[in-house]
């Protein structure tokens, strides 16, 4: 499968394009590789450099027509180097796909600086640096393909994923702009959106400081917003339809499409929060979201709560890991 020639391309044969994917060692970035593996295209799959085994583990093994390359998308350095590599070898980067992220539960009153650096250097900074990149061989080319991996959290916010959704919503403003900026040079951009995923994904979803110290003890204010969100969480995601593997086809898709659109739902559950943001006034669609939460009467009401700073303790939980995105 490895052994293909890449095409000639000097014939104008657009199926020999140069396709980074970023986080594609696990989940929906692995699935994304597995589909691609079975094209033309040239590829690039990055990871976290503790993350590259895992492609072994999944039969994926480098060839004529596919890098594996070490990447933490938070590192300038690194982000810095590949592509040049890519530059240098094939002429720069026809597809970027920016699908690496990380997934903070926490609600507003429980993240501090390095927590929220954390979740906005993976899912925001480190895709728009990785497009201000790719951008001058895609201008000069003109022609160029830019998908953002977001999220159903891009279009609406859920209680204790406040970090991540600002990330996301952060996300699809900046590439909104872009979409304007870059359609005078023939590059398209995509703001992939898919909602609950059929896989175990949910559990890489990390706490902060406060927010792990709220799980366990239950007479914390927030402890109830966290118990239900995340048995509610659990178990969309358990009864999704979407999968990654039905996902990444999608993106696929959206690859080959000649003039892709902006926004991509690509799950039932997006299309229908996109649906209702549409059609209902914005003050039912929220008191229809709140009133749909779990047990939601029950959260904030618990009898014994104490008042003043949550205490530290007596074991801290490891900082974040601000170059986890696998």
């Amino acid at each position: 499968m490895l052994a293909r020639e890449p095409p000639d391309l000097s014939r104008g044969d657009a199926s020999g394009d140069v396709v980074l994917v970023t986080g594609a060692s696990t989940g929906l970035g692995l699935a994304l590789a597995r589909e691609l593996l079975a094209t033309p295209y040239r590829l690039i799959l990055t990871a976290r450099e503790s993350a590259l085994p895992r492609f072994a583990d999944a039969g994926i093994e480098p060839g004529p027509r596919l890098w594996l390359r070490a990447l933490d998308v938070t590192r300038a350095d690194e982000r810095e180097r590949i592509v040049a590599e890519i530059e240098a070898r094939w002429g720069g980067v026809d597809v970027l796909v920016n699908n690496a992220g990380v997934a903070f539960r926490s609600v507003v009153e429980h993240f501090h600086d390095d927590e929220r650096l954390a979740q906005m250097d993976v899912n925001f900074l480190a895709p728009l640096e990785l497009v201000r990149l790719v951008l001058p061989s895609m201008c000069a080319k003109r022609r160029g393909r830019i998908v953002n991996v977001s999220s159903v959290s891009g279009m609406m916010a859920m209680p204790t994923m406040a970090l991540y959704s600002a990330s996301k919503w952060a996300l699809e403003g900046a590439t909104e702009a872009l979409w304007y900026e870059v359609q005078p040079f023939g590059i398209h951009v995509t703001l992939v959106q898919p909602g609950f995923i059929r896989s175990p994904s949910f559990l890489n979803t990390r706490y902060t400081h406060d927010s792990e110290l709220s799980v366990h003890d239950e007479h914390l204010p927030y402890h109830a917003h966290y118990v239900h969100m995340g048995s509610f969480i659990e178990r969309l995601m358990g009864s999704a339809f979407a999968t990654p593997e039905s996902i990444a086809r999608r993106i696929h898709r959206v690859m080959k499409q000649r003039t892709p659109p902006l926004r991509a739902a690509v799950t039932i559950d997006a299309h229908l929060f996109s649906l209702l943001r549409r059609l209902l006034p914005r003050w039912l669609y929220h008191q229809v979201l709140y009133r749909s939460l779990p047990r939601v009467r029950s959260w904030g009401r618990e009898e014994e709560q104490p008042a003043g700073p949550i205490p530290a303790p007596a074991t801290a939980p490891p900082p974040a890991d601000r170059g986890s995105a696998a």
